[in-house]
């Protein structure tokens, strides 16, 4: 079964054909494949290279979270700082990663009135300084005002929270990059 023919298959065999082909690649590949669902960090597809076969994008999703879990808090902390903030530098530049420039473009984040830009810079300068990381949140499930709403709000919480909230999201855009390989 091959993925090349997405309109000749069904859900399932396109699941089972894009499981069998990434379990079936090299290591090398696979990390390739697999080491931007979570942003800058294909150390998480690495370790997870020897749990294969994945039987489905379940498995497979938690498995890159496991490794993100068992790493602890120092390389936790490094993956959050290896996102980049949303509209900041990064995008400025046009340096963000394909994915993240489809996310923050999907929620028009590329395209920000005055007003907007300076709030988001204004945010992004708090939270990092409050939580020393940058502000992570799944841009796709949300629009323009409901993410500057969760910027707002989380900003106030501790710096604790945020970390295990920063994480959940993570684990959100990381399984909504998973879907994509599917639909691609």
């Amino acid at each position: 079964m091959r993925l090349d023919t997405p309109g000749e298959l069904t859900p399932m065999q396109r699941i089972t054909a894009l499981m069998a082909e990434l379990n079936g690649l090299p290591e090398a590949a696979f990390v390739a494949r697999l080491g931007g669902i979570i942003e800058h960090s294909p150390w998480a597809a690495a370790e997870i290279v020897a749990l294969r076969p994945f039987g489905d994008l379940e498995s497979l999703h938690s498995a890159m979270l496991g490794a993100v879990w068992r790493r602890g808090r120092v390389a936790q902390l490094d993956l959050l700082n290896a996102h980049p903030e949303l509209a900041g530098k990064e995008a400025d530049a046009g340096t963000l990663t394909a994915h993240s420039t489809s996310e923050q473009d999907s929620v028009g984040l590329t395209s920000l009135s005055p007003w907007e830009k300076t709030r988001i810079t204004e945010l992004n300068q708090a939270y990092r300084a409050k939580h020393g990381f940058p502000f992570i949140i799944a841009v796709k499930l949300r629009n323009k005002a409901q993410i500057l709403a969760n910027f707002e709000r989380r900003l106030a919480n501790d710096t604790e929270v945020e970390l295990a909230v920063a994480l959940m999201e993570v684990s959100k855009i990381a399984r909504m990059r998973l879907d994509a390989l599917l639909a691609a």
